[in-house]
């Protein structure tokens, strides 16, 4: 039996209003990403390979787990949120959340992309394409892979696996956590969904305020 392991980048910069800004760990982030790094190293067999998006959060997710030599794959790399949601402002005068408020705006988002009445630097349906290429490559018979990523891939590999419309596809990326872990088993029959926005590295009651979802 094959695994992916998906792991979300720590947390980022997230009083950012633009990708530039938003993309690079915060001192908490990196904090995450070494505690994850000891829970895999004590507790998980050795990677076949590991994998990482290009964006700086990303790499630096994966040097703070121990895999500063991570493969670098820019389709494991987050949708274009920033510019969707000036897209949705400006196609429908709904204005872009503040961090409190994100829960009514991600569906709307996704639904609206989805429609094609939105776009950012890529279509729904190009993210969709690249997001699941890498995880048709990546789910090998007896291999086991972790790939260092973002919410809205992590969002976008479910969909594709419990076929999800964009409306429930947006209500899995609300509370993935930062430096979460979701596991996909490689049976015969293809990759399945095995487990969800774990967080064991953080589950110590002086970790607390460490549990973060931006």
């Amino acid at each position: 039996m094959g695994e992916i392991i998906l792991v979300r980048h720590g947390q980022a910069n997230s009083g950012a209003r633009d990708e530039e800004n938003y993309d690079k760990l915060s001192d908490l982030g990196h904090q995450q990403a070494r505690w994850l790094g000891d829970y895999l190293g004590d507790r998980e067999r050795p990677f076949d390979k590991v994998i990482s998006g290009s964006l700086r959060r990303h790499r630096e997710t994966a040097a703070g787990i121990g895999h500063a030599d991570a493969i670098i794959d820019p389709r494991l790399n987050e949708m274009d949120y920033f510019n969707l949601g000036r897209a949705l402002e400006d196609m429908h005068g709904i204005p872009f959340p503040g961090p409190d408020d994100f829960a009514a705006h991600v569906p709307q988002v996704m639904e609206a992309w989805h429609r094609a009445e939105i776009m950012g630097n890529e279509t729904f349906a190009a993210f969709e394409d690249r997001v699941t290429t890498v995880l048709q490559e990546a789910a090998k018979p007896g291999v086991r892979i972790l790939c260092v990523t973002s919410g809205g891939v992590i969002g976008m590999i479910i969909r594709h696996l419990l076929n999800l419309d964009p409306t429930r596809m947006a209500h899995i990326l609300l509370p993935i956590m930062n430096t979460s872990l979701h596991r996909v088993q490689v049976i015969p029959q293809g990759p399945i969904l095995a487990s969800f926005n774990a967080t064991p590295h953080l589950d110590y009651a002086d970790r607390t305020y460490a549990v973060t979802h931006y």
